[in-house]
């Protein structure tokens, strides 16, 4: 299997992550997307999107996006258990996978394509140009702090996101706060259950990936 990915791509960085925490090794094709090599006709030819992560099948099979992706990988290497164990316990690592994605996700994106030089023009990835828009970027700003709150009182009584194990909604967790790093939101001693959190996860072998 080869992995289409870019080191600072965070959707990329949740199917290595998830991957190592699996510990199943993929071949590791860098799009340089700073250089915008996703945008050259070698990579449409692959993934006509335009974006990563992409994971090519040896028998030619592309999956896209990276939670369908994390779901392949999952089926077929099923422990460590990633997404829950029993009815009760997939449906609510889903429910928080969901917030981390709507709530810590999307406003980080937000926040960062329609503010940062580097993607004027291209606020949304893909195959169209979209002009950025300065208020979703400073709502995006506000979602954060939001989302660090909602995060530190989730926490004051569970060990990880989903409850008592870890799951991929860690994982997401985990890159949606790094990513905000971009737009200078860090954790700090305001939130000391999210950053206990936040310093235990990132000290997990696979958040290296």
């Amino acid at each position: 299997m080869k992995l289409y990915d870019f080191e600072r791509a965070p959707n990329a960085r949740r199917v290595r992550m998830f991957a190592a925490e699996k510990r199943i090794d993929l071949e590791m094709i860098t799009v340089d997307l700073g250089a915008k090599e996703q945008m050259g006709d070698a990579y449409k030819a692959v993934n006509p999107r335009l974006q990563v992560p992409a994971l090519l099948l040896d028998d030619g099979t592309l999956i896209t996006e990276s939670v369908a992706i994390c779901r392949y990988l999952d089926e077929t290497h099923p422990e460590p258990v990633l997404f829950g164990t029993g009815a009760l316990g997939k449906a609510n690592v889903e429910m928080w996978h969901r917030r981390m994605e709507l709530e810590g996700m999307q406003p980080t994106a937000d926040a960062v394509r329609n503010s940062i030089e580097f993607f004027a023009n291209r606020a949304l990835a893909g195959p169209t140009n979209f002009d950025q828009i300065p208020a979703l970027a400073e709502r995006g700003l506000k979602r954060i702090d939001l989302f660090h709150g909602l995060l530190d009182e989730r926490l004051a009584d569970n060990r990880y996101v989903a409850g008592d194990d870890f799951s991929i909604a860690d994982i997401a967790g985990l890159i949606a706060i790094d990513f905000g790093k971009v737009v200078k939101k860090r954790v700090d001693d305001e939130t000391p259950n999210l950053k206990r959190w936040y310093d235990e996860v990132s000290a997990r072998p696979s958040a290296k990936s």
